[in-house]
Parts: structure tokens; C-alpha cells; sequence
């Protein structure tokens, strides 16, 4: 009996063991894997606040510019207004105190140099620009540039020439060239005379001189007395009515 027992003891345990294995000791559950945020993105400035942005630097460089432009007008009617008072000064004067002036452009210059252009200034104030592709302005041989009356003394009269290289033969290289002068001189105008100044166009030194070395200006001056106008004379005293005749 005892043995009996034994046996069904051991079945049972074979019987049970198997579930008892599978069952085994309970697992604490672990947390399942959370995903990790992703990270922030930089912080960017609104499109409206770039937007803002680029229009006050547009803005501030327009009223920059605005700035600029009206300084430059205002410096532009300074000068004009100078110019003028500067014409009015040296043009004008009292016509019988007055001096008077002459100015003539005369070409010396050689085959050489034909006459491009011509500028002509007195006391600052432009009085004569001429520019000539055809060579009629070289072929003038002399041309009045002002008359007039200024006010007596000082006075400076400055030029600008353009002459253009007319070449032939061994000479053909100077086709094309352009050979620029600019002088300036001072000359007295006198009270109730005429001075005339005439600006001549010369080569200078000789033939071993260079090309562009050659262009020049010299100055003859000239004064004489205006000569007195003409007073008018009183009119005549109108003949004395004739008398009438008495009938008898």
C-alpha cells in the first residue's frame, strides 16, 4: 500500500511538473520604448517682420537718395544763379563809362590740324561753343567770337581747342589723333576804349618739334579809342509865320 502510494505520487508530480514549468515566476512588465520628440527647429523670424525689415532699409535708401538729389538741385541753382549775376557783372556796365571789348579767334595752324571744336569762356562765363566735323570751321580762318561792352579792368579769357591729326603720305599715322589745347589770359579793358584780343591758333617750334608738342595759342592785343558819338544838335527853331497880307 504504501508503495502504491508512492507510485501515484510520482505520477502525479509528472502529471503537474509541466505546468508548473510553464507557468514559472511572474515578469514585471517593462515600459514600451517611447519615441523621443524631435528636435526644435531653430527659432526663424516671421516672414511679415523680414518682409518689414527689407522695406525700412528700401525706405531709409530712398530718403537717402531724395536727400542727395535735392542737395544737388539746390548747389545746381547756386551756380546758375551765380553764372548769371557773374554775366550780368561783366556783360553789363554803364554804356558811357563803359569799356568795350573784342575778342577774335584766328587759325594758323598747318595742314596738319583741321579744327574740331572750339570753346570759349570770359571771366568764367561760357560765351562761344562751336564743334565742326567737316572742316568748315578750319577753313575760318578768322571769326569773331564776342563784342560788347564790360566793365572797366580786369578781365581773363580761356580756350579750348580740339584739332584732329590730318595725315598723308609718310604722315598717314596721324589719322584719327586728337591734340587738345587750353589757355587762358588775362588782358585790361580800359574805360572809353576797345580792346580787342585776338586768340591765335599756332605751331610752335619747328621741324624737329613733335607732332603734339606743336599746338598752341599766343595772344595780340590791341587798344584804341572808342570813337564819341555824334551829340545831337538842337532841333531848328521853326521859321516865323509869314505875315498876312492887308487887304486895302
Amino acid at each position: 500500500m504504501w508503495r502504491a502510494a508512492r507510485v501515484l505520487a510520482v505520477a502525479f508530480t509528472a502529471m503537474w511538473a509541466p505546468a508548473f514549468g510553464q507557468q514559472g515566476p511572474s515578469a514585471v512588465p517593462t515600459p514600451a520604448p517611447t519615441e523621443a520628440a524631435p528636435p526644435a527647429a531653430p527659432a526663424q523670424a516671421p516672414a511679415a517682420s523680414q518682409a518689414r525689415t527689407a522695406d525700412e532699409a528700401f525706405n531709409t535708401r530712398v530718403r537717402t537718395l531724395e536727400e542727395q538729389v535735392v542737395d544737388l538741385k539746390e548747389k545746381i541753382y547756386r551756380s546758375k544763379a551765380r553764372l548769371q549775376l557773374l554775366q550780368e557783372t561783366v556783360l553789363g556796365g554803364e554804356l558811357s563809362t563803359g569799356a568795350r571789348a573784342v575778342l577774335v579767334h584766328r587759325n594758323e595752324m598747318g595742314d596738319s590740324f583741321v579744327l574740331e571744336s572750339v570753346v570759349y569762356a570770359l571771366d568764367g562765363a561760357p560765351i562761344y561753343t562751336r564743334t565742326d566735323e567737316t572742316e568748315e570751321l578750319s577753313k575760318s580762318r578768322e571769326f569773331e567770337i564776342f563784342s560788347g561792352r564790360l566793365v572797366p579792368g580786369q578781365h581773363q579769357v580761356a580756350v579750348r581747342l580740339v584739332y584732329r591729326g590730318h595725315g598723308f603720305g609718310v604722315f598717314s599715322y596721324l589719322e584719327g589723333y586728337r591734340f587738345k589745347v587750353q589757355s587762358s589770359y588775362t588782358f585790361n579793358a580800359e574805360p572809353g576804349k576797345v580792346t580787342t584780343v585776338r586768340v591765335v591758333g599756332f605751331e610752335k617750334g619747328g621741324v624737329t618739334t613733335d607732332l603734339q608738342d606743336r599746338p598752341a595759342v599766343r595772344y595780340d592785343i590791341e587798344s584804341s579809342r572808342e570813337p564819341e558819338k555824334p551829340k545831337p544838335t538842337p532841333d531848328a527853331a521853326p521859321p516865323p509865320p509869314a505875315a498876312a497880307s492887308e487887304s486895302k
